[in-house]
Parts: structure tokens; sequence; C-alpha cells
């Protein structure tokens, strides 16, 4: 196996999980409000789920560069993407917390069996081949 291939079937179950990551903070709104159990799986789903939906996973594993990059890229992608359908869901006049994960859930289950958005130079290698020049010290 190449020094950066993922091991095998490591791509699918981390497309499942963000797959599936949609439905899981949408299953436990069903406990009691207020609970740190009913919060912190919907506000890390809706901070990141569809940004790694999109990014993750990519055909070989990641330079540890590129999965700084990844998650730095999948927050500001998430949060405009939910930016996005709260507003669609606000000027159709439908929204609700229920129908607005729904929707960010449906958005993770298509994306994640997609390929993965390619990120810039982390990914390609460019960050660990800087020329010498008089902004590098070399």
């Amino acid at each position: 196996m190449p020094q950066n291939a993922a091991p095998p079937g490591s791509q699918g179950r981390t497309r499942a999980a963000v797959a599936l990551s949609g439905w899981a903070a949408l299953a436990v709104t069903a406990l009691p409000g207020g609970s740190p159990l009913r919060w912190i799986p919907v506000l890390l789903f809706v901070a990141l789920g569809p940004g790694l939906a999109l990014l993750l996973p990519g055909p070989a594993a990641p330079r540890p560069a590129a999965r700084l990059e990844t998650l730095a890229l999948a927050a500001p992608l998430s949060l405009s993407l939910a930016t996005l359908t709260a507003t669609a869901l606000f000027l159709a006049e439908s929204f609700s917390a229920t129908v607005f994960l729904v929707a960010l859930a449906v958005i993770c289950t298509v994306a994640a069996p997609l390929p993965a958005v390619p990120l810039p130079a982390a990914t390609r290698g460019a960050a660990e081949r800087v020329k010498p020049g008089p902004w590098t010290g070399r």
C-alpha cells in the first residue's frame, strides 16, 4: 500500500459516519430539552457535519496539514450551508428545528458518498515543496 493511501475500508466507514451524523443529531432531539446530551451533538453536527460531508474523505489519507485544513474549512462551510438552509426555510415560512436538522441531514447524506472537494495546497504537497528564497530564510 502506498504511503499516503488510506487503509482499506476506512473511506466507507468515514463516509457512513458523516452521512449518519445528521440523523443521530436529529435522534438526540428526543431527549429532554437543556440536556447536554441533546445540544452538544446537535451543535457539533450543525457546526461541522455538512462541511465534513463535502470535504471528507479524500482519495488518500490526508497529510497532517490537510487534516487541519479540512477542519478549518469544514466549520465555515457548514455554518454557511446552515445559514442558507435556515434562510430558505424562513423565506418559505416553514422553519422549525426539526425541519432544519432534516434538511442538513439530507445534505450530508447526499454529499457524503460523492467525491470530496479537493483541498488546496496541503493535499497536493505544496506546503512541503517550498522553494528557497529571501522570504523563507534559506
